[in-house]
C-alpha cells in the first residue's frame, strides 16, 4: 500500500510540478475542496436564472451545470496546470435567459445554439491568437470596470430574483420600486442576506453556499408553519422537503441546441445575437485570468500570465460544451481565488474541484428545494465580490476614468452586458480621438469601437430602411 501511495505521489509531482511550485498533494486537495465550496451556488444559482422559475428544467439544469462545470474544471487542471475553475457563467446565462429567450423570443435550445456558435468562434479566436492579442490590447482600466459592471448587473438579478426589487409604476414614476416587504418570503430573503454577509465579512469559507443552505432551511420551516403555500408561485417542490435526496442525474438537457436561430431572428439579427454573447464571453475571462494570476504571483514583469494560450483555449472550449450541454456558456470563475488563497498553485486543485462537480450531479431532489430568495444572497454578494475591483481605477483620470464609469453603470441600467462595455470602449475612444491621442489607441481597440458603433446603429438604420 505504501510503494502505490509513493507511486501515486510520484505521478502527481511529475504531472503538475508540486515542489516546484511551492506546494503540496494535500495543500492542493484543501484548496481544491475550498474553491468549490465557494462556488458551488452556481449549482442552484444558473437553473434558477436559465429555468426562469420552471421547477421542471430546475433537476436536468443543475445536472448540466454540475457536469461542465467538473469536465471542464478537470481539463483546466490538468491542460493549463493552474488552479482556475470553470462553471456557467454568471452574467453570460443572464444573457441567454433575459435577452436571448426573454427579450428576442428564441426557445431554450435555440438561445443555446447562440451560445455554441459564439464559443466555436472564439476558440477559433484563440487558435490564431487574436483573443489573446486583444486581451493585450484593452486597457488595463477598461478590463476591470468590465468586471465590476457585470457585478453591478448580477446586484440588480439578485434584488429582483427576490421580490424585494421591483420595476417602476409607469411613465413619470420611478424606473425601480420597492417590493412587498410585509411578506414571509422577503423576511426570508432579508435574513438569508444578513446571515451570508456575516459570514463574508467573517471571511468564513463558503459563506455563499453555507447562506444558501441556511436560508433553504429557513424557507423550509417558514413554509411548513405557513401552510406550504409560500412557494407554489415558484414550483410545487421548492421550500419543501424532498421525498428522496439521491437521484441519478438528468441528461435529457444534453445536446438540446439548435442553429435554428438563425431561421426564427433572419440572418442580421442572429449574426448580431453571436456577435452580442461573444463580445460578452470574450472578455469575461481576460480580466478573471489576469485577475487570479496577480492573486498566485502567477505573473510574468509584464504582468501577462504565462501559457496564457493554454487557460484560453479550455475556457473557449468550454463554452461551446456549455451551450451543447444546455449550460449556457461557461467561462473562468474569479472565486477560483479563495482556493488559491488557501495555497492552490497548481491544476490538482482544479481536478479535486471538478471531481467534486461531478459528484454534484447525484442531489439534485436536494437541490430542487432551493428558493429564489436562498440564491439571491449569493447573487447579491458575487457583485460585491465584482465591484470591489473598481477601487483600483484612477478615477482623477478623466479619459478613462469616464470610460470606464460608463461602462460599469450602462450594464445594470440597459440591463444588457454588452451596451455596457460598448459605451466603454466607444466612449475611450472617442475621447483619445479628440484628445489627439489617436495613436495611442491601438488598432484593435478601434477595430472593436468601430463594431460596436454599427451594433448600436443597427436598429436606427433597420428603421430607416423599412427593415422590420
Amino acid at each position: 500500500m505504501a510503494v502505490r501511495t509513493n507511486s501515486d505521489a510520484g505521478l502527481l509531482e511529475k504531472r503538475f510540478e508540486l515542489r516546484g511550485r511551492g506546494t503540496s498533494t494535500r495543500t492542493e486537495v484543501m484548496a481544491g475542496v475550498t474553491t468549490f465550496m465557494t462556488m458551488a451556488y452556481i449549482l442552484f444559482v444558473n437553473p434558477q436564472i436559465l429555468g426562469g422559475g420552471d421547477p421542471e428544467l430546475f433537476a436536468p439544469l443543475l445536472t448540466v451545470t454540475a457536469l461542465v462545470a467538473g469536465v471542464m474544471t478537470i481539463a483546466m487542471g490538468v491542460f493549463s496546470n493552474y488552479p482556475f475553475a470553470i462553471a456557467s457563467g454568471l452574467g453570460l446565462n443572464a444573457v441567454v435567459a433575459f435577452q436571448l429567450v426573454g427579450a428576442e423570443g428564441l426557445t431554450l435550445p435555440e438561445a443555446m445554439g447562440v451560445v455554441v456558435a459564439e464559443g466555436i468562434i472564439i476558440t477559433i479566436l484563440v487558435l490564431t491568437g487574436f483573443r489573446e492579442a486583444v486581451l493585450n490590447a484593452i486597457p488595463l482600466e477598461l478590463k476591470k470596470a468590465i468586471g465590476a459592471g457585470i457585478g453591478l448587473f448580477i446586484t440588480i438579478i439578485g434584488f429582483a430574483s427576490s421580490g424585494i426589487v421591483i420595476p417602476g409604476p409607469g411613465a413619470g414614476g420611478p424606473v425601480l420600486g420597492r417590493g412587498e416587504v410585509d411578506t414571509a418570503n422577503i423576511a426570508v430573503f432579508v435574513v438569508g442576506l444578513m446571515l451570508t454577509a456575516f459570514l463574508v465579512a467573517r471571511r468564513t469559507k463558503g459563506a455563499l453556499l453555507y447562506g444558501i443552505v441556511a436560508t433553504t432551511v429557513l424557507s423550509i420551516v417558514v413554509n411548513a408553519a405557513a401552510g406550504g403555500a409560500l412557494w407554489e408561485h415558484v414550483g410545487p417542490g421548492v421550500a419543501r422537503m424532498p421525498s428522496e435526496i439521491v437521484a441519478a442525474p438528468d441528461f435529457s438537457l444534453v445536446g438540446q441546441f439548435s442553429f435554428g436561430f438563425f431561421a426564427k431572428m433572419g440572418f442580421l439579427a442572429a449574426v448580431l445575437a453571436v456577435f452580442t454573447l461573444m463580445l460578452a464571453d470574450f472578455f469575461d475571462t481576460m480580466g478573471s485570468a489576469i485577475a487570479l494570476g496577480d492573486e498566485g504571483n502567477f505573473l510574468d514583469e509584464q504582468q501577462r500570465l504565462p501559457g496564457m494560450k493554454r487557460v484560453l483555449i479550455v475556457d473557449s472550449v468550454a463554452a461551446i460544451a456549455g451551450g451543447a450541454a444546455s449550460a449556457s456558456s461557461a467561462t473562468t470563475y474569479i472565486e477560483s481565488a479563495s482556493g488559491i488563497s488557501e495555497g492552490g498553485r497548481t491544476g490538482l486543485a482544479s481536478v479535486v474541484t471538478g471531481i467534486l462537480f461531478l459528484l454534484a450531479l447525484f442531489f439534485s431532489p436536494l437541490a430542487g428545494i432551493i428558493p429564489p430568495e436562498a440564491t439571491a444572497p449569493a447573487l447579491i454578494l458575487v457583485g460585491f465580490f465584482m465591484l470591489s475591483v473598481a477601487r483600483e481605477l484612477p478615477w482623477d483620470d478623466y479619459p478613462i476614468a469616464i470610460p470606464a464609469f460608463l461602462t460599469m453603470v450602462v450594464m445594470p441600467f440597459n440591463y444588457s452586458i454588452t451596451d455596457g462595455i460598448g459605451w466603454g470602449f466607444v466612449s475611450y475612444t472617442f475621447i483619445q480621438i479628440l484628445l489627439g491621442r489617436i495613436r495611442e489607441v491601438h488598432w484593435m481597440m478601434l477595430l472593436s469601437s468601430t463594431a460596436f458603433v454599427i451594433y448600436f446603429a443597427i436598429d436606427p438604420i433597420r428603421r430607416l430602411v423599412g427593415i422590420q
